[in-house]
Formats: C-alpha cells, structure tokens, sequence
C-alpha cells in the first residue's frame, strides 16, 4: 500500500503560492513569465505572488488611464510597452495608487504600500534593462517614497497580564462566545503566552508542528521567512502553557492531514493565521485599557522588552529573525534613545553642597 507524504505547512504554503502565482500569470503579457522564471532562484514563492500582484495592478492602471493600451487586452501588451513608458508614467501611477476604487471599494496606500509597488516595478524594469531586451528603464529614475517611522505599539508589563487574565478567564465575553471559550482556553492561553513569550512571527507559530517542540531544551524548531530553520527558546511561563494545552491536544482527533499540527482549530484542522489574528483582537477588545493589538503588536512587546532587558541590538535581531540588524535598529531607535537619555541623569560631575536641595 502506497504511503501518503503530507508536506509540512510551510511546504504546503509555497505549493499554493505557486498556483496562485501561476494563476495571476495567465492575467498578464506572456513576457512576465520571463522575469518570473528569472527571479525564481532567489526569492520565495511568497516574494514573487506579492511581486505578480503589484505588476498586475501597474498594467490594469496603464490599460484603464492610457488611450492607446485600454484598446488592448492587458495579455496582449507587447514587451515594448516598457520602454514606451516614461518615469511620469510610473509617478503618476504611483500618485493614484494613494487612493483608487476595484470592486466598488475604496483602496489606499500609504507611503509603505507605494514603497513595495514601486520596488516590485523597479525589480521588473531591471531585470529586462540588465537582459538587454529593453533600452530604458524608468523605474530606477523615480525616487522612493520617504518612509515616517511608525511608532511602536507594545503592551506594558501590567497590560501584559491584564490580556493573559483576560485570556484565561474569559472575563466580558458574550454567552456564546464563553462556550467556545471552554473548549479553546488552553490553546488560547498557550498560543498567546508563546507569542509574548518567544516574539514568533504568527506564521511561524501556526506552522509549528508537535515534533518541532522540544521540553528537553526549551526550544521550538521555528521557519523563518526566506526558508530557513532556527531554534528560539522558551522560558517557564511559556513551557507551562504548552504543557497545559499539550496535555488536552493528546485527546483530539485531527482531520486527515493535520495530525502533525501544535495548534488546532474548533474543526481539528491546523488553526490559521486570520483565526489567530481574530483571537487576539477578541480577547484584546474585552479589555478597554488596552491599545488596538495585533499579533504583530505582541512580538514589538517581546521585541521591547528584550531590548530593555540586554540593551544588545544583535541578540534582538537574532532572536527576531531579521536578516539586517539594521531593521531592528530602526524598530527600536526611539528606546536606545530614551536610554542614552536617562544616561544623563546617572553620571554626576560635582557633589551637591550640604544647603543644595535635592
């Protein structure tokens, strides 16, 4: 009898990454196949789906707004339509991506959203620029949106367990969502104690699996983004939880499939990342002192409060997962200033005189 391999969840995601890939091109000239295939060797089905997307949305913008290109279908746009483009073009297709309508919706970008598109063209317009299949490339010639930093939005070491309590008790939720609550309470505690606890990705958090934890160090086997694998390391806090939850999941029966999954949905099947965010804005809007909170929010905590704790910018990083140590230096510049701050309170050049009031 054949043995059935199912592939891990993050095998699973780039498979249906690809057809989604692969669907979004049979949209398109037949010439973006090329930079696809080009691009392929070093970037992940992830990267690219994002890219085809974005360069989708450049040739519906051209085919609606330029008079000669509307008459034709966008599949039929000839390799030369780049260089018959100017940098104008591209500015001003960046200049209505801040506000457009599809699907009878509004759709807003701000300079983070212009940022990703205009690098996605740029990536695009070199690759048939340096192939030598076109004379120009306008791309390069327009500038990157200037990015604000964002401030970080992280929870205080009270508010912290304000949401676990919430989490655990349940505490302001409805009567229906109290009996869900009694079925998903250890999961729930788990999962959200691991974020905190950990600073995981929630992709990396839905994609583990019960093999990738490991009591005998206090470490989950996590994939990072670009593919590769990493050990990050639990604390006494997060090994309960999992414990706790561990203890109940040995008793549930997954779906075909799903059978390898640390943390499963109400169906049995591997929870997803929009049910994670969906719980963590539940809880999270049960208790009114706190920010709007997101997953991403839980690992800027985590993040903080490491970086409070050591002050060493590269242990953050590597623990974070970020490639450029520089990403995590923006991140938390406004704290190593805050830091380097309160330094100046600490060094004291003279004693106060015995009448000086302190």
């Amino acid at each position: 009898m054949a043995v059935v391999k199912h592939n891990n969840y993050h095998d699973e995601q780039n498979v249906q990454n690809i057809l989604k890939i692969r669907a979004v091109l049979e949209t398109l000239p037949p010439f973006c196949k090329t930079f696809f295939r080009g691009i392929e060797e070093y970037t992940s089905p992830r990267t690219r789906l994002a890219y085809a997307y974005d360069i989708r949305l450049f040739f519906e913008y051209v085919h609606d707004q330029n008079s000669i290109y509307s008459k034709m279908d966008i599949r039929d746009f000839p390799l030369s339509i780049l260089d018959q483009l100017t940098r104008l073009d591209i500015e001003d297709y960046l200049a209505y991506m801040s506000l457009y309508q599809k699907d009878g919706r509004d759709i807003t970008n701000e300079e983070r959203g212009k940022s990703r598109k205009l690098a996605a063209l740029r990536s695009f317009y070199n690759y048939f620029y340096r192939s030598e299949m076109i004379r120009t490339n306008p791309a390069s010639l327009v500038s990157m949106p200037k990015l604000h930093e964002k401030e970080i939005i992280r929870l205080e070491p009270n508010e912290v367990a304000i949401l676990l309590n919430q989490v655990e008790n349940g505490t302001n939720l409805t009567r229906k969502e109290l009996e869900y609550h009694k079925k998903t309470r250890l999961r729930d505690v788990a999962l959200l104690t691991l974020l905190l606890g950990t600073g995981i990705r929630v992709s990396e958090c839905v994609g583990l699996d019960l093999k990738d934890v490991n009591f005998d160090v206090g470490g989950i086997k996590i994939r990072r983004k670009g593919g590769y694998e990493a050990v990050v390391y639990f604390g006494d806090e997060v090994e309960t939880a999992l414990l706790d939850y561990l203890e109940e999941r040995e008793h549930i029966i997954p779906v075909e499939g799903h059978e390898d999954a640390l943390f499963l949905s109400l169906q049995n099947r591997r929870i997803t990342v929009r049910a994670v965010e969906n719980l963590v804005k539940k809880y999270a809007s049960r208790v009114t002192t706190l920010k709007k909170i997101t997953p991403h929010k839980l690992r800027s905590t985590y993040g903080t409060s490491l970086y409070q704790e050591t002050g060493d910018i590269y242990l953050v990083a590597d623990v974070l997962g970020h490639k450029d140590v520089n990403t995590t230096r923006a991140h938390y510049a406004a704290q190593a200033d805050d830091r380097r701050r309160r330094a100046a309170q600490y060094v004291r050049l003279r004693e106060k005189m015995p009448d000086e009031k302190d």
